[in-house]
């Protein structure tokens, strides 16, 4: 039986706490564990005459501390007296296992606070946390920020919607700033979200900015974009990607229109709407919309006009039958923008954009990692289509 066995029994017949039996076999662990990394590093046993005249030897110790579950443990880090030695053991300059630091990371999507993901910790494993260093812990996603923004793209992309969520950030005051977000579906059916920014406002200006950074990391070729509607995003589109078709979002018009008419008519007319992007083709839809002027005209000539006007709503009907319900609004990225206000609302405020950056960034991957092998419904089926369209 060995010494952790036979302390654990010792510590459970005396009803003893066995959390200072973990930690202190954990902490022997590890010190164990760099002095035999400093020993295969040098190639020879301590006090082992090998080591004369090798040119380089032990250098004493420095002493660290890294908490974990069990408690804090006291490090000794070996050195050499050449400054050659990098240790494995135990990352450099962390101060906590990575158990912790993920439940932080993992917490910090979540939408959990600062202050509320340092008093659980306390509750869980005893240790004072300031909101500070929860804040260093998450810092650790920087790096993946800038790699998020700076990756390459793919070359084609069916379609890609654009769509801007509001979030507080604080810069001198706290303001609810515009997160463009654009989220792209490959040919195979599989999504990403290919790019975003921030600004205080929604403009076609910036929009045409995010559009010219996707093609700048490598997209040639978009076959659709679907989007609110917002004035001049068509021309901001256009202007980088001339040869791609544009959908208004129908489900932003529909709402537009409800908001336009009395409450008693407000249920018949979303209803006749419906017949618009529910048609078996594109013709039948014009009919369906020549029909629907028709009833609607007297009573709401503007409502009409806008309706006639609109020289978007029916691009995808130029599209194959089985994807048709996926592109004709931007539904598919407002839910995910729900879901981000979801976990947003728990913060009050973002402390400034780089923590807004951290915790989008986090947002994104899992949601580009959920997808990247799943086919969104209808693309599948429509793969040969899809291909002739980018051929032609």
């Amino acid at each position: 039986m060995d010494h952790f066995t036979s302390d654990i029994i010792q510590a459970l017949v005396k009803k003893e706490d066995i959390s200072e039996i973990f930690r202190s076999h954990l902490e022997s662990a590890v010190n164990t564990l760099l002095q035999t990394e400093l020993t295969a590093f040098l190639d020879y046993e301590k006090y082992d005459r090998l080591g004369f005249h090798t040119g380089n030897s032990r250098n004493g110790s420095y002493s660290r501390t890294l908490k974990t579950e069990y408690g804090e443990l006291e490090i000794s880090i070996p050195r050499d007296r050449n400054g050659e030695f990098k240790q494995q053991t135990v990352a450099p300059y962390k101060r906590t296992n990575d158990t912790l630091e993920s439940f932080v990371i993992h917490m910090f999507q979540k939408g959990v606070t600062m202050s509320e993901v340092s008093n659980l910790i306390e509750r869980m494993y005893g240790h004072h946390y300031t909101p500070q260093t929860i804040s260093n812990m998450t810092k650790a996603i920087g790096e993946e920020v800038e790699a998020f923004r700076q990756r390459t793209l793919s070359k084609r992309y069916v379609c890609v919607y654009l769509d801007a969520t509001f979030l507080p950030v604080k810069r001198d005051t706290v303001s609810k700033e515009a997160v463009y977000i654009a989220v792209g579906i490959r040919e195979d059916g599989s999504k990403e979200v290919l790019a975003y920014t921030i600004a205080p406002t929604e403009s076609a200006y910036v929009w045409k900015e995010l559009i010219e950074d996707i093609q700048a990391r490598g997209v040639e070729e978009v076959l659709l974009f679907i989007s609110d509607g917002l004035k001049g995003i068509k021309e901001s589109i256009y202007s980088v990607f001339p040869k791609a078709k544009y959908q208004t979002c129908f489900v932003h018009v529909s709402r537009n229109i409800a908001h336009k008419v009395r409450v008693s008519d407000r249920k018949e007319i979303c209803e006749d709407l419906k017949t618009l992007y529910r048609a078996d083709n594109k013709e039948k839809a014009e009919e369906a919309m020549e029909a629907f002027i028709e009833k609607w005209k007297k009573s709401y000539a503007k409502v009409t006009q806008s309706l006639s006007d609109n020289q978007d709503l029916f691009t995808f009907y130029d599209f194959p039958k089985s994807i048709r319900k996926s592109i004709y609004s931007t539904n598919l990225i407002e839910s995910f923008n729900k879901k981000i206000k979801k976990y947003s609302k728990r913060k009050e405020q973002f402390p400034n954009e780089e923590s807004l950056d951290r915790f989008l960034v986090t947002q994104f991957e899992e949601y580009n990692q959920r997808f990247a092998t799943r086919c969104h419904i209808g693309f599948d089926q429509a793969r040969s289509e899809i291909a002739e369209m980018f051929n032609e």
